[in-house]
């Protein structure tokens, strides 16, 4: 297998319907070995439509050139009352990358 599965996490803004089901946010995603691409990726949003939409913010940027600039696209745009929990969780995420990139697994 070419990928590996990761996840990152936050905790949510009150007054969210997510926050009825979770305490925290989840981003999940399938990460390319080789060259850290974001194959797929979703997120435990309470709307399928919200799933689907950072799926489609996130897929296709690597890991490798860091957390940045899908950070940045998140946040301008999405602009619901999870956007700061989405930028934390892809922020944890990406710590779990960087470990699995300093392990000397990677790319194996």
């Amino acid at each position: 297998m070419n990928t590996v599965f990761m996840a990152g996490h936050a905790r949510l803004p009150s007054g969210m319907a997510a926050k009825s089901v979770y305490e925290t946010l989840t981003i999940t995603a399938e990460i390319d070995k080789k060259y850290g691409v974001i194959v797929a990726a979703n997120c435990t949003l309470a709307t399928e439509h919200g799933r689907d939409f950072i799926q489609r913010l996130l897929r296709g940027y690597s890991l490798q050139e860091g957390i940045e600039k899908p950070v940045e696209i998140i946040k301008a745009h999405y602009l619901g009352k999870a956007g700061n929990a989405l930028a934390s969780a892809l922020r944890d995420l990406y710590k779990q990358y960087e470990v699995y990139a300093g392990s000397g697994i990677a790319g194996e």
